[in-house]
């Protein structure tokens, strides 16, 4: 026998009492369970009982106004993946702006158009119950995954990703800022390496950007014998050039080693072209026989 679908709850937050009734009626009678909050503390204890599937949530409250309440919410790992749906007044650009700087997917205008705010508020509880599905899985895989916004700001990341970061900066004395400048460092480097204390190393790899202006990092953990050789970090070359240098060694052309860095062919000849400059010498043949030597150096 099939078990029934876990019904969808969706947190309203609004000092106006007639819009919440109005929300929790219409949210209700589509099968949501409606969880309200009239502030933003409300709000966060609500989140405390349970993560949301969704939040609507007005810009401007007493106190604490709604884009600080979202910035608060998307900091907090556990509830970074919820979509915010930020309301407001139709001619508040400002507000429209500033929610989505705060983090917010979306936004309807006041006087609310019920059909509206249900038909957006199901496309982005959709789209976050399948990231979430894709986050589990890559999780289960044993992989640590991190999608960066255009502005650097970790979108989201798999909980493995999470474990991992959290760890290795436990000791900083604003952990969640030291791990964001070291994946924005690994974005722009191409990879990043960071010694933990127990003697192994973390790895990030930038695996390009989407459509949306995202990038995605790949983290992985290794043996400290994993990493590049003596001889080649004598070389001064940057990681990327590292692999790139260690995969033409073994005979591989630009294409196939572009294809499993996860770059163009054009960016593995700009590679090569500061590899051959570091190592001093002319030709592909040349730099294999010399990286043959630093690899077994």
């Amino acid at each position: 026998m099939n078990e029934p679908a876990p019904q969808r709850v969706i947190l309203v937050v609004d000092d106006a009492l007639d819009t919440l009734r109005m929300l929790c009626d219409a949210l209700a009678a589509e099968g949501y369970a409606v969880l309200a909050a009239r502030d933003a503390p409300e709000a966060l204890q609500r989140f405390d009982a349970t993560v949301p599937d969704a939040v609507l949530l007005d810009a401007v409250m007493p106190g604490v106004d709604g884009f600080a309440l979202c910035r608060q919410i998307k900091a907090t790992p556990a509830w970074s993946h919820v979509p915010i749906v930020f309301m407001t007044g139709l001619s508040d650009t400002e507000q429209i702006v500033r929610g989505f700087a705060s983090g917010g997917v979306d936004y309807v205008v006041k006087p609310l158009r019920i059909p509206e705010v249900l038909a957006r508020l199901a496309t982005h509880v959709r789209n976050a119950q399948a990231t979430r599905l894709a986050r589990d899985a890559v999780d289960v895989a044993g992989l640590g995954v991190v999608m960066l916004d255009g502005q650097g700001r970790a979108a989201w990341r798999s909980p493995q990703a999470s474990r991992w970061l959290e760890a290795a900066f436990a000791q900083s004395e604003t952990p969640a800022e030291a791990a964001a400048a070291w994946l924005v460092q690994a974005r722009r480097a191409g990879s990043q390496t960071l010694a933990l204390s127990d003697g192994r190393l973390l790895l990030a790899r930038h695996m390009g950007e989407s459509g949306l202006g995202e990038s995605m990092l790949l983290l992985s953990q290794a043996a400290p014998e994993a990493a590049a050789p003596r001889g080649l970090q004598q070389a001064a070359l940057t990681p990327r050039e590292t692999e790139v240098l260690s995969w033409l060694s073994k005979g591989k052309t630009n294409r196939d080693i572009g294809d499993i860095l996860g770059m163009s062919p054009r960016t593995v000849n700009k590679h090569l072209e500061h590899i051959f400059e570091k190592l001093g010498v002319e030709t592909r043949t040349a730099a294999a026989a010399v990286a043959g030597q630093l690899l077994n150096s």
